[in-house]
């Protein structure tokens, strides 16, 4: 029985107008799950509402040179601005993961891991954050704890201070038991301009690792699924690669971390950004066996998968083989590879050559097939 005929059904009564699609149509006059998921939606509501509502006048007290989410150039990570002379790296983000632990880490960890990785992007040194609490009543002391401390041992591996915060309850029911935001800021060596604009015809594009494995290890704990071996999210932070990879001496023209939206997000925004196409060997795309099973039996999209500790890199030809070796020799790097490149055909299209010779064209997801997965 297919939706319709359940609806008109007697003994099985559905109220669609209570539905709730992750991915309704975009004229949706409120908002919806979508909205979140890192994709189209997620971009409309960006820069259809929020970057008219906050721009104005020039602020002539603050700082002059200023990059970031609202240049025409591309949305990056986080905004660079300058502070005694210094390029400094600032970005926001908040945390809203279902559950609260998942295999391979958890909503504190992932606070930190996220904040910092913003940072990286840009190719900043991470150095400072501030994390807010937002808290439901009733919520359990000892599992405020265990966050706290996932946070704290997250933020000593990363290298960063946590140096202010703040914390704010709510009435039961008017939460989700812990919400986090973080603040990050991060000194941006001289010489470094790594930003979605930058992109050109011939860059190579690089992975670090394998996709997918945040989103579906969330999945798979939020639904009580199995596929024969535990998936465990990758959260990880990702300065240490970043700068390893900048200690080649290579131009690297753009990172970004595929979080919401996946690769297919990231690359869409990328060709977006500086105006590409972009063009990737599908069967190159490493993707590890117990996700790709996951995806094969649920239906999705490898591609359209969260991550927390992949970055795609686009790096010119001429540097792409030394910056692969540097990041196959790090920790966080070992399965990194080489899937494609950018192009000055079909602008600003992502297409995969597929397995069978022919290709698709890889859209940016319109909202989310797995929300709350950061």
């Amino acid at each position: 029985m297919d939706g319709a005929d359940a609806a008109v059904d007697g003994a099985n009564a559905v109220d669609l107008a209570a539905w709730t699609c992750p991915a309704p149509l975009a004229d949706s006059p409120t908002i919806v799950m979508g909205h979140g998921g890192g994709g189209a939606m997620s971009a409309e509501l960006v820069e259809h509402l929020f970057l008219p509502a906050f721009r104005g006048p020039a602020d002539v007290t603050g700082p002059a040179d200023v990059t970031g989410p609202g240049d025409a150039a591309g949305l990056a990570d986080a905004a660079v601005v300058t502070l005694g002379g210094a390029r400094v790296a600032f970005t926001t983000d908040s945390f809203v993961v279902r559950p609260l632990f998942f295999p391979g880490g958890s909503i504190g960890d992932l606070a930190v891991n996220g904040t910092v990785n913003d940072l990286a992007m840009m190719g900043a040194t991470p150095c400072y954050l501030s994390t807010a609490f937002i808290l439901e009543e009733g919520t359990e002391l000892a599992e405020l704890a265990r966050i706290a401390e996932a946070l704290g041992a997250a933020a000593r591996v990363a290298g960063v201070r946590l140096v202010t915060g703040d914390t704010k309850v709510v009435d039961a029911g008017h939460g989700d038991g812990v919400y986090i935001n973080t603040t990050g800021l991060g000194v941006i060596p001289d010489g470094v301009d790594i930003r979605p604009g930058r992109a050109r015809p011939g860059d190579v594009v690089l992975v670090s690792g394998e996709l997918g494995a945040h989103g579906i290890a969330v999945l798979s704990c939020r639904e009580g699924l199995e596929f024969g071996t535990q998936v465990r999210s990758d959260t990880a932070p990702l300065g240490g690669l970043v700068a390893a990879m900048l200690a080649t001496g290579a131009d690297i023209h753009t990172l970004r971390d595929p979080t919401r939206g996946g690769l297919a997000a990231t690359l869409n925004e990328i060709a977006r950004g500086a105006q590409v196409g972009i063009a990737v060997t599908e069967g190159a795309v490493p993707v590890a066996a117990p996700v790709a099973d996951a995806c094969s039996v649920l239906g999705l999209d490898p591609f359209a998968i969260a991550n927390e500790g992949k970055l795609v890199a686009m790096v010119p030809a001429a540097d792409a083989d030394r910056v692969l070796e540097v990041m196959r020799s790090h920790p966080l790097g070992r399965d990194a590879a080489a899937i494609g490149t950018a192009t000055e055909d079909n602008a600003p299209m992502v297409v995969a050559r597929t397995g069978l010779g022919g290709s698709r064209v890889i859209d940016l997801p319109i909202g989310s097939e797995l929300p709350r997965i950061c």
